[in-house]
């Protein structure tokens, strides 16, 4: 297992934790107040399910960013978290729509921030793989 996997996994664990706390908790706080019947209480919240979640996403969004890792600058982990967005934010964001009684303002949201948390995390990805990578050697 390469070492700038696991380390990018930690990086993005800790990313996605706090950006969707701002997500979730702040700038779409009032979506989520507007449709109260359909979320549990925060006493029956079961957030330890969030963050094993969290490791999950984070391990694999590394690990799969590494296996077609161009070393092509920041632009590589640009366009990486834009295609992860349109593979997870966007189907999950409007099948969830299709299927619940959500307004569509939350499914624009979890869509449109969903893919700059994922941008996030990719260029921070891209930092992380290009850091220390072999210099040419002068002479």
């Amino acid at each position: 297992m390469n070492k700038k996997v696991l380390v990018g996994a930690v990086v993005v664990y800790i990313l996605v934790a706090i950006l969707d706390y701002l997500i979730h908790n702040v700038l779409m706080m009032s979506v989520y107040e507007a449709t109260p019947d359909l979320w549990r209480s925060p006493e029956e919240m079961k957030m330890w399910v969030i963050f094993v979640a969290y490791i999950f996403f984070a391990f694999f969004f590394s690990f799969i960013f590494s296996k077609g890792y161009e070393g092509k600058g920041i632009m590589e982990g640009v366009r990486y978290g834009f295609y992860m967005s349109l593979l997870i934010n966007l189907p999950a964001g409007y099948a969830t729509y299709a299927s619940m009684p959500v307004p569509y303002s939350l499914a624009l949201g979890w869509f449109l921030y969903g893919t700059a948390e994922f941008i996030i995390c990719g260029i921070a990805l891209a930092l992380i793989f290009k850091s220390k990578e072999a210099a040419p050697a002068q002479a």
